[in-house]
This record gives structure tokens, sequence and C-alpha cells, in this order.
């Protein structure tokens, strides 16, 4: 006598399937933390924990290696609020948005000229040129920057020869400003190519058919459908900036110490104050993070139809 098998057992091929015991669990929910274990893992051990730590010690006043660790209030945080301080941080403010707005301003015809204008053969061989700066070490660059701008440098040298005065740029804000812009230019370049790479040209015919002048065309059209890109570039760029500790300590001196060089000075200098430098530390994450959430807020405009 044959038993038949039911035809829910049975696969495509007519091969059987062993039947799944009632009391196994469902373990598929488990799968996405399986693929997410792995960054999981190492954010939690090289950022999130370390954040912790940072926090902790903030809370720490005075605290210097080997004291023990008892947080016991926020005078770190208070002390933030003098006015030295509060100088370094609004200086340190000044220079990444300055930096962004330089970086936008340069960046968004060069973007738009690449991924508008020039032919598509070209398109790519000019960003690799545009980016080959990056492929050198940051502190080469500044370097190059201070054999420029220092009295007897290239741009004193040529301003001379064609009978100009000279300018003392070296040791200063503008200086500063220069060499940020240098470093993040080509970062602001590439998020506006990819952003304007995929502007809808019948919209800029459209209105040059309803007889909008090319300012008009600019605003109304060709911005509201690369604002999600601007906004990220120029997100990218102020967080950069606002933690940039090469081209403020090189070129600056010390008239343009920022906030990135407060926390040195705190951790590796003369005062050890890790309490201190931790509560600074703790602000920057915390203006970062704001960035970052704005980002991520903003980022997903969409232009208004």
């Amino acid at each position: 006598m044959s038993t038949q098998i039911p035809s829910s057992q049975i696969d495509s091929t007519g091969d059987e399937l062993t039947p799944v015991p009632k009391w196994r669990p469902n373990l598929n929910w488990l799968q996405p933390f399986a693929l997410l274990a792995p960054s999981g893992i190492w954010l939690l051990l090289l950022l999130v924990l370390p954040t912790l730590l940072i926090l902790e010690l903030s809370l720490v006043p005075g605290i210097r290696p080997g004291d023990l660790v008892i947080p016991s209030g926020f005078d770190n945080y208070i002390r933030l609020f003098d006015p030295l301080y509060l100088r370094v941080i609004r200086r340190s403010l000044s220079f990444a948005i300055g930096t962004t707005v330089i970086c936008l301003i340069l960046g968004f015809p060069v973007a738009y000229w690449i991924a508008q204008i020039v032919p598509k053969r070209w398109r790519n061989l000019l960003l690799i040129g545009f980016i080959l700066p990056l492929w050198t070490s940051s502190l080469l660059r500044t370097y190059a920057w201070i054999a420029i701008l220092r009295p007897t440098g290239l741009l004193n040298t040529v301003l001379n020869s064609v009978g100009l005065p000279t300018v003392d740029l070296l040791n200063r804000s503008p200086a500063v400003l220069i060499g940020m812009t240098y470093s993040l230019l080509p970062y602001m370049v590439l998020i506006l190519y990819a952003s304007l790479e995929k502007l809808d040209k019948r919209f800029l015919e459209a209105a040059a058919d309803l007889g909008a002048n090319p300012v008009e065309t600019f605003w109304k059209v060709t911005v509201p459908q690369t604002l999600t890109g601007i906004a990220a570039a120029s997100f990218l760029v102020f967080i950069t900036a606002l933690g940039d500790f090469i081209n403020p300590e090189l070129l600056g001196g010390a008239s343009s110490s920022t906030a990135a060089r407060l926390v040195y000075n705190q951790f590796l200098g003369a005062t050890q104050n890790w309490g201190f430098g931790s509560a600074l530390s703790m602000v920057l994450i915390l203006a970062v993070s704001i960035a970052i959430a704005l980002l991520i807020k903003f980022g997903d405009i969409t232009p208004k139809k």
C-alpha cells in the first residue's frame, strides 16, 4: 500500500521537501541585525563609547592625566562662556561660514560649466584634474601656500614685477580662508556637479520661452532644482571647516586660534586640562550633529511644481 505525499510538500522539481517542525522558532527577524552587526560594533567601539567617555570627562573640572574620574558638575561648560573662549569659538564659526560661502560662490559656476557646457567626453577628465590636489597631503598643500603667501613668496614677487605693492597675508585671517577654501573647494564642486548634471533643461527652455531673463531663470529654475546639492555641499564644507586644524595653525598663526587648536592645547599642550578640553569637544560634536540633522532634514528638498 503506497502513501501519497501532499502536494504542499513537493517543490517545483518534484523533490520532496523536509517538513519544518512547528516548534522551531522563526529567526528571520535576526537577519537585519546580522547584516548590521559588523558596522554596528565598529561604530559602538570607535564612536559611541569614546563620545560617552569624553562626555564623562567633560563633567570633571580640572582633571589631568592619572586623576580619578568623578563627574561633579558643569563647571567646564560654564567656563566656555568666558569672553576669551567665546571669541575663539566665534572665530571658528566665522572661518567655517566664510569658507562655505566662498566655496559656494566659486564652486557653483565651475560645477555648472563642467556639468552643462563642457562636452561629455571631457567631463571625467576635468573632474579628475580638479580633485587631483586631494591626492597629496593636506600638510604639503598648506606649506605650498606658505611659500606663496609669505612676504618674499611667489605672490609678492609677481606683484613687484608688475609694479604693484606687496601684500602681507600670511599669519592673518585672509590666509586661513584662502587655505581652507583651496582644501575644501573640490568637495563643493563634486557634490554640486552631481546635482547640476541632473538639471532638467526643459525647464530652462520653458523659462526662456516665457520671457524670463537669465537671472530670473537662475533663481527660479536652476536653484530650486539643485537645492538638495547646494545644501549637502554647504553642510559638508561647513562641518569639515569647523574642525580644520592645519590651515588655521600654519597660515593664521597665534592670532587665528580656533576651537580645534584650543582642544589640542587642553589635551596635549602645557595646560593639560582634559575636562575643559572634553567640554569644548562636546560643544563641537553638538554643533556638527545639528548640522548633520539639518542636512538630513533639508536634504530631501524637491523643486516645487
